[in-house]
């Protein structure tokens, strides 16, 4: 009997398996004849309790009576900050991601808005289990601040030495790789650690550097600190300061979407609505290779920003004399509510308490230095920026690249490139977006762009 004719008799999908386990069992023990098996199997169905301790029926009797006392467990709970502001469709997909089966808490940020699975600014914590997509496209984007030894007034006085650093320093574009590899540490970690990983190392190594496309930038702009900060080893006052957005680039995509797959093969017929919400149990191999595979990709991210703030600041002449930099798209085995949980944070930045992080706006508004509040209703998390209000397409349809890059040199911030998808109107006020974040994060520092440089054509993000 084939899975078609089992279903037929009323066999459920996720039984289908056992019972073509317990006709085989069966036919090899010469119990009877194709017309009695299908008969055995009808008795089975009718009353799988008889057949417990049953030679050949025994599974599939374990198999039925478990189908027909599962309860789809109640979603977990979550807390929304900024609820005014979040969109119904971010709400949506945040309880299908609560009524995973191993999810234990989760938490909604101030700057949420519609992603793929788990949304953009959404946290989840799952009892020893991983969700690719609950991570991203885009394993480890990331930020980085590194202050500089410029004078402030040379962000004006030399424009076109800035410029020609950030040009000279990195590249981007979802292509984007350069001929001659660059040199870090991070090529000589394992990258055997999984298939994907060991069989994209070369190009890996040749996008080192590199800044990709969509919301991903760097840029330089003017920091400011009312208080002197005794961990960032900085007086209160102006300092030149220089800002990237991006991640691990088309290796860490393709980590994403071979174990997001899967994922998706492994997910029980009785969960497949949550598609993209698939989870890799982290005591099986899948699992323990996507947590390896996604480890070096937060590493791989951290050496590209490493290599492309060396490289500007090489060019530029100058000095760092002090850092801050976060992930906000990963998962990290924490302790919450007195246990150990796999915490994701897809667009949302790690706000433990005493934690530094850097939360930007957009290319004409503040980014903001952070210190986290460990407000455990958060799960320890904080928004990873202002948030998008529109689509790229929505976007394009409205704005004119050409005119906003001329109001926005008027407004004192000169931008190399970008596309019509990533200027200011097409995100939340990051003001506000702070506002609702106060029992999360204070602010320890305010960061002006100045000079912007982000893919041109702003095809596509990558995060």
């Amino acid at each position: 009997m084939n899975s078609r004719q089992l279903q037929k008799l009323g066999v459920p999908e996720d039984c289908v398996k056992p019972a073509i386990g317990a006709i085989q069992s069966a036919i090899r023990a010469k119990v009877g004849a194709s017309k009695q098996i299908k008969k055995l199997i009808r008795n089975v169905l009718d009353r799988p309790e008889d057949y417990t301790a049953d030679e050949h029926f025994a599974t599939l009797a374990a198999a039925l009576i478990e189908d027909r006392q599962f309860v789809r467990p109640e979603p977990v709970k979550y807390r929304t900050w900024g609820a005014e502001g979040i969109d119904e469709g971010a709400h949506t997909q945040m309880r299908q991601a609560c009524s995973v089966p191993v999810a234990t808490a989760g938490a909604l940020m101030p700057d949420a808005h519609i992603g793929y699975g788990l949304p953009i600014g959404g946290v989840l914590a799952c009892e020893n289990a991983v969700i690719p997509y609950a991570v991203g496209v885009d394993i480890a984007c990331r930020m980085k601040m590194s202050v500089l030894d410029m004078p402030i007034e040379s962000l004006q006085g030399k424009f076109n030495l800035y410029k020609e650093a950030i040009q000279g320093g990195t590249r981007f574009g979802i292509g984007s790789h350069y001929k001659q590899p660059k040199s870090h540490a991070v090529m000589d970690q394992d990258w055997n650690v999984s298939r994907i990983t060991r069989e994209r190392k070369d190009r890996a190594w040749s996008q080192l550097g590199s800044s990709g496309s969509g919301n991903h930038f760097v840029e330089f702009g003017l920091l400011t600190l009312t208080e002197a900060d005794e961990e960032l080893g900085l007086e209160a006052g102006e300092y030149v300061a220089l800002l990237s957005h991006s991640g691990s680039r088309g290796v860490g995509a393709a980590v994403c979407s071979t174990y997001s797959t899967i994922a998706q093969q492994k997910l029980p017929n009785k969960y497949a609505d949550l598609g993209r919400l698939a989870w890799l149990d982290l005591d099986s191999q899948a699992g323990a290779e996507y947590w390896a595979a996604m480890n070096l990709m937060g590493d791989y991210a951290a050496a590209n920003h490493d290599v492309i703030h060396k490289s500007i600041t090489k060019l530029l002449g100058s000095q760092v004399i002090a850092g801050v930099e976060n992930h906000h798209n990963f998962a990290w085995k924490e302790t919450h509510g007195g246990r150990e949980v796999i915490v994701h944070r897809k667009g949302a930045t790690p706000a433990g308490k005493g934690a530094l992080g850097v939360i930007p706006g957009s290319m004409a508004t503040p980014a903001f230095v952070v210190r986290g509040l460990g407000n455990p209703e958060s799960l320890d998390s904080a928004s990873h920026g202002a948030g998008r209000l529109m689509s790229r397409k929505k976007a394009k349809g409205i704005f004119n690249w050409k005119a906003q890059q001329a109001d926005l040199a008027r407004r004192g911030v000169r931008v190399l490139s970008a596309g019509a998808d990533e200027v200011p109107g097409v995100y939340k006020d990051i003001h506000e977006v702070m506002q609702h974040q106060q029992d999360l994060v204070s602010i320890i520092a305010r960061f002006d762009p100045k000079i912007v440089k982000m893919c041109d054509d702003g095809s596509r993000a990558e995060d």
